[in-house]
């Protein structure tokens, strides 16, 4: 290794440092923190982002790549001394347009508006919240201004999570989504809901049982973490420290902490399943936010919806809720969990209707930036198109523009990623089935090493080492495509029709 890229990579292990802490703090901050510590949080995280920018945009990092480019030339391209040059590079003039002040500022507007849409969500109070996210686009306008006019400004913002992809490009998948999700949704709606929907499903209970599927999956106690939090998610700080969050929903069973712990567990898996060689590096992550969506998706839905997967764990669970469960019987319960049915929450629907959601705030957060939307015509429109969408009408604006925690954070620009990642998680599925015959069986033994390994081997060991086009090409020899995803609903949902 030479000079240079020893030097390189003691550079860039040290700024990871600094994204370390600031997602230990992020973590606290949703997970443990009293809400009387958000403006000191908030001003210590936007210092953290700012330095750790200011380290990585400096002429020094640049002068590196740039000494770099005989020795990278010689290398073989997939290595991870190569990819690392690569990645860096992208990343550094990326970074080098965005003014260290704005990135603080962003930091710390995220930061802050993350507690005021909590404390805005709990008391039901949009009013509260408006003027936090009238900054926050005003904020996004500034940060797509650093770049090239690009064929549609949201691509700026997709870059972030979805590096490579374009508007244009998610348009035409969701165009083909829509009409077919909304012909699905709309053929198996009109039954009553379960009774044993509503529970009630004891939290302690609840959280043993999610312990009992995350351990199963791969999520070892000695690695993994799990807390309860406002908004579930994932993130790590190494391949060998990830944390997850859940939340419990005593009287809603697509609410049960279950499927959340099998969502972010999934997440957790792609973090940990990482080269260990990769940690501190700007490679030490998933891909894109697209593929690691279809891997918590994957997780949750193509296995943990299955009914294999419930032949295995249904026992445990109806045992769990006996007061509940112990007259309703398997076939009862997994159509139950599986029908497409309308319904209020994004992170609590059913995998046919949750897109509608997605392509509803995708539409959105477009016409909040660059097609005219008010602020504070939000919540009606929100409204007005959920019952378009999705065929209900919000009563409030807590399981309404409140309920997601993504804007409030600055996150424009991720949505799409989620229903992308519906979309790949299938056609993953259906690449590991070619090589893993006997998938299901497994599941139904409650295996599932076989299938992590599948998905270590072939995704997770990468880390960010290729571009997230390069990858899902590598992993499923083609584009994004949404036929096979539609192929999978409708079979699923003619099979409960049947049932």
């Amino acid at each position: 290794m030479s000079d240079a890229l020893t030097t390189l990579r003691r550079e860039l292990a040290q700024i990871e440092d600094l994204g370390i802490a600031s997602r230990v703090l992020e973590w606290d901050q949703l997970v443990m923190m009293p809400p009387g510590g958000a403006q000191t949080r908030a001003e210590g995280l936007a210092t953290l982002h700012r330095l750790a920018h200011e380290l990585f945009v400096r002429d020094e990092i640049g002068e590196l790549l740039e000494r770099l480019r005989p020795e990278e030339a010689d290398l073989d391209p997939d290595s991870d001394d190569a990819c690392l040059i690569a990645v860096t590079r992208r990343d550094w003039e990326k970074a080098r347009r965005v003014p260290a002040d704005l990135r603080a500022e962003m930091t710390k507007l995220s930061s802050e508006g993350v507690e005021a849409w909590a404390q805005a969500r709990a008391n039901d109070d949009y009013a509260s919240f408006r003027p936090w996210l009238d900054r926050t686009l005003e904020l996004k306008h500034r940060y797509i201004e650093c770049f090239p006019a690009p064929d549609d400004p949201y691509d700026v913002l997709l870059d972030d999570f979805e590096q490579g992809m374009r508007t244009a490009e998610v348009r035409r998948v969701f165009d083909r989504l829509e009409p077919a999700l909304r012909d699905l949704v709309d053929a198996a709606s009109g039954e009553d809901l379960e009774p044993f929907v509503t529970g009630p499903y004891p939290r302690e209970a609840q959280h043993e049982l999610s312990l009992v599927v995350a351990r199963a999956f791969g999520a070892v106690d000695d690695v993994f973490r799990l807390d309860p939090t406002v908004h579930p998610f994932c993130t790590s700080f190494a391949t060998q420290d990830v944390r997850i969050t859940t939340r419990y929903a005593e009287d809603d069973l697509h609410g049960s902490s279950i499927f959340s712990t099998m969502h972010e567990v999934g997440h957790g898996l792609y973090e940990h399943g990482g080269d260990p060689a990769l940690d501190r590096s700007p490679l030490a992550t998933g891909c894109s936010s697209a593929l690691h969506e279809s891997q918590s998706r994957l997780w949750e839905n193509v296995i943990g919806r299955s009914q294999p997967f419930w032949r295995w764990f249904y026992p445990q669970f109806r045992d769990g809720f006996a007061g509940v469960l112990a007259d309703v019987p398997l076939e009862r319960f997994h159509r139950a969990i599986n029908r497409a049915r309308p319904s209020l929450i994004r992170v609590d629907a059913d995998e046919t209707t949750y897109g509608l959601h997605i392509i509803l705030r995708f539409q959105l957060e477009q016409e909040l930036l660059f097609g005219g939307l008010s602020t504070a015509d939000l919540p009606d429109t929100w409204n007005t198109r959920m019952e378009e969408l999705v065929g209900v009408r919000p009563p409030n604006d807590r399981v309404g523009c409140l309920q997601d925690v993504h804007w409030s954070g600055g996150m424009f620009g991720y949505f799409p990623t989620y229903q992308l990642g519906n979309v790949l998680s299938v056609q993953i599925w259906e690449r590991l089935v070619a090589d893993l015959p006997d998938a299901y069986e497994q599941v139904e033994h409650g295996s599932f090493g076989e299938i992590y390994e599948w998905l270590r081997e072939h995704l997770y060991r990468h880390g960010r080492k290729f571009e997230p086009s390069v990858m899902i090409d590598r992993l499923v020899g083609g584009p994004i495509d949404p036929e096979p995803y539609l192929r999978y609903l409708a079979d699923k949902n003619a099979s409960l029709a049947a049932a």
